[in-house]
C-alpha cells in the first residue's frame, strides 16, 4: 500500500472499493505538500483530478473523515468546459460518497433554476465553468463567505478559451483568507502571471513522467492535402483501435470527415460547437460504451475529455501551438497505458510540425502513409492470431459439430474469413503524391552557400535570399544548418535541378552556391 494509508478512512474504503492500491506521483505529492497555495503541473492522465480531491479533503472533512460544516460551500472548483465539469463532479462524487459531502454543478447550458435550488439546499463543493459561476455569484445565488479553497483545473485551457475576465471577477470576490490551487498540464508564462496575482507563496509541484517512460509515441505522415481524409481512414484501418480521437481545426471539417468515416462503415460520432449539450452527452456516452469507436472533434469541444482506453489520437489538422499539441495528444497514454499520436501533415507544413514537436520536447518519427497491402497484411495477422472461445454450452457444441459435419472445416473457415472482413471498412488507395513528399524529406539535394555565423547570417533572411537566387518557393527548401562561414541547406528533389541552374546564372560578385557531393552529417537543425 503506497500512500493510501495516509488518506482519511472514509476515502480509503472508497479507493479500495474502486480498485486503488497505490497513489500516483502527483497524488502522493499533494499529500506531502504544505497547507498553502499550490501551483501543480503534471501530464494529462497522471491522476490530477483525484489529487485535487485529496487536496480538498483537507478543507471539507473533519478528523473522522466526514463533512460536518454548514450548508454554504467550502470549496469551489473551476473548469473550462461542461464536459470536464461533469467528469470532475463524477470523480469527486464517488470519492466523497461516504463522507456526507454534497457536490453541486454550475455550468453553462444547464437549467439555471435547478442549479439555484441545489445551491440553496446546501453543498460542500461546487464544480463549475467560469461564466456560469460568475453569474451565480453576481446574483447572490452562490455564497462565497465560507469558501476556504478555490481550485482552477486545466487553468491553461481556461485562459485559451478567453475566461480571464470571468476568472479575475470570481477570484477578486472570494475571501482573501483562502487557499488557491492551480492545476495545469503545462505551466505557461500566462499561468505564472495569473498565479503571481492570485496566489501567495505558492508551493510548486512539477511531476514529470518517469525517466525513460514514453507513454505516448509520436508519428508524422506527409500527405497531400487532398488525401488527408484517406490517410485518416487508412490509419484507423491499420491500427483498428478500440477507441480513437481525430482532431480537426474547424467545425466544417468535423462534419465532413464524420460523414466520410460513417459512409465507409466506421462507428463514429462528432463533437463540435455546433452540437447542443444533449448531443454532446450522447456522443460521449456512445464512445464510453463502445457503441462508437471514433470521435471526430474540434479543440474547443474536446477540452478536458476523458475517454478511458483511448488508443489513438490523430491530428488531421495540425494544432495551433505547443499547448494544444500536448492537450490533444494527452487524451491517450493515460493512467500508465501506452498511446499513439499521429500528425497528418501536408508537405508545406512539415517544418511547422517539426517545430511544434521540438518546442514540446518530444521526438517525432516520420512514417509513410499505410497502404492497402500493409493494412491487409496486418489484418491477416490479427485474424490468424484471433482465437475464438471454446463452445461453453451443449447447444453450442452441437451447433459446431453440425457445422463441421455439414459443410466441412474448409467451408466453415471460409465463412469465418468473410465475417472477419465484413466488419472492417475498406482502406483507401492514395494518389501517391504523399509518398513523393515523404521521400523528399530524406531524398533532397544538399547545397552550401558561403554565408554563415561569421557574417551574422540568420535563417530568417538566408531563406528569402536562397528562394530568390534559385527561383524556388519556401516549401522547396528543406533543412537548413547555419555554420561558421557556411550554410548548408536541402532543396527538395523535384526542385533541385532548377535551383542549381538558376543559382549558377548569378555568376561572380554574389553569394556562392555549391552542390554538396553527399548529405552532410547529422547535426542540430537551426531555424
Amino acid at each position: 500500500m503506497t500512500g493510501i494509508d495516509r488518506v482519511p478512512a472514509t476515502l480509503t474504503r472508497t479507493l479500495f472499493a474502486r480498485g486503488f492500491t497505490t497513489l500516483t506521483p502527483v497524488q502522493t505529492a499533494i499529500l506531502d505538500a504544505p497547507e498553502a497555495d499550490l501551483l501543480v503541473s503534471a501530464r494529462t492522465g497522471s491522476g490530477k483530478t483525484l489529487a485535487l480531491g485529496l487536496a480538498l479533503a483537507r478543507e471539507v472533512l473533519d478528523a473522522d473523515g466526514l463533512y460536518a460544516s454548514g450548508p454554504e460551500p467550502r470549496a469551489l472548483i473551476l473548469v473550462p468546459t461542461r464536459e470536464l465539469a461533469a467528469q470532475v463532479r463524477n470523480e469527486l462524487a464517488w470519492l466523497f460518497a461516504g463522507t456526507g459531502a454534497r457536490i453541486a454543478s454550475c455550468v453553462g447550458g444547464a437549467d439555471v433554476a435547478a442549479e439555484r435550488a441545489a445551491l440553496a439546499r446546501g453543498c460542500a463543493l461546487v464544480v463549475g465553468t467560469p461564466g456560469r459561476v460568475a453569474d451565480h455569484i453576481r446574483r447572490g445565488a452562490l455564497p462565497t463567505d465560507a469558501l476556504a479553497t478555490v481550485a482552477l483545473d486545466e487553468a491553461d485551457d481556461m485562459l485559451d478559451l478567453g475566461f480571464r475576465e470571468e476568472l479575475e471577477a470570481i477570484l477578486t470576490t472570494l475571501p482573501s483568507e483562502r487557499r488557491t490551487l492551480m492545476f495545469s498540464a503545462t505551466i505557461t508564462p500566462r499561468i505564472e502571471a495569473l498565479a503571481a496575482r492570485f496566489q501567495t507563496g505558492a508551493a510548486r509541484i512539477d511531476i514529470a513522467a518517469p525517466e525513460g517512460e514514453a507513454s505516448i509515441a509520436f508519428q508524422g505522415m506527409l500527405v497531400a492535402p487532398d488525401d488527408r481524409d484517406k490517410a485518416v481512414i487508412n490509419l484507423l484501418c491499420l491500427h483498428e483501435p478500440e477507441s480513437a480521437l481525430v482532431f480537426c481545426g474547424r467545425r466544417e471539417s468535423v462534419a465532413l470527415l464524420t460523414g466520410d468515416l460513417s459512409a465507409r462503415g466506421f462507428r463514429v460520432v462528432a463533437l463540435s460547437g455546433d452540437l447542443g449539450q444533449s448531443d454532446r452527452d450522447a456522443a460521449l456516452a456512445a464512445m464510453r460504451s463502445g457503441r462508437a469507436k471514433v470521435c471526430v472533434a474540434t479543440d474547443v469541444a474536446a477540452r478536458g475529455l476523458d475517454l478511458p482506453g483511448l488508443d489513438l489520437v490523430i491530428h488531421a489538422d495540425l494544432p495551433a501551438n505547443r499547448e494544444i499539441l500536448l492537450h490533444r495528444s494527452g487524451r491517450t497514454g493515460r493512467a500508465g497505458r501506452k498511446g499513439l499520436a499521429v500528425l497528418v501533415v501536408p508537405p508545406a507544413s512539415q517544418r511547422r510540425a517539426e517545430t511544434l514537436i521540438a518546442r514540446a520536447g518530444l521526438a517525432l518519427e516520420w512514417h509513410p502513409v499505410p497502404r492497402r497491402e500493409e493494412i491487409e497484411a496486418g489484418r491477416r495477422v490479427r485474424m490468424l492470431d484471433h482465437v475464438a472461445p471454446a463452445a461453453e454450452t451443449e447447444q453450442d457444441r452441437e451447433a459446431v459439430s453440425a457445422l463441421l459435419s455439414t459443410h466441412g472445416p474448409e467451408q466453415v473457415a471460409a465463412a469465418f474469413v468473410q465475417l472477419w472482413r465484413a466488419g472492417r471498412p475498406a482502406p483507401e488507395d492514395l494518389a501517391g503524391r504523399a509518398a513523393a513528399g515523404a521521400r523528399s524529406r530524406t531524398g533532397g539535394v544538399w547545397f552550401s552557400v558561403n554565408l554563415g555565423h561569421g557574417g551574422q547570417a540568420e535563417v530568417r533572411w538566408i531563406l528569402p535570399l536562397l528562394c530568390r537566387l534559385g527561383r524556388v518557393s519556401r516549401r522547396d527548401i528543406g533543412r537548413v544548418r547555419v555554420r561558421d562561414g557556411q550554410t548548408q541547406f536541402e532543396v527538395r528533389g523535384g526542385a533541385a535541378r532548377g535551383f542549381a541552374n538558376a543559382a549558377a546564372r548569378h555568376g561572380d560578385g554574389g553569394p556562392r552556391i555549391e552542390r554538396l557531393g553527399a548529405r552532410p552529417g547529422d547535426a542540430p537543425e537551426e531555424g
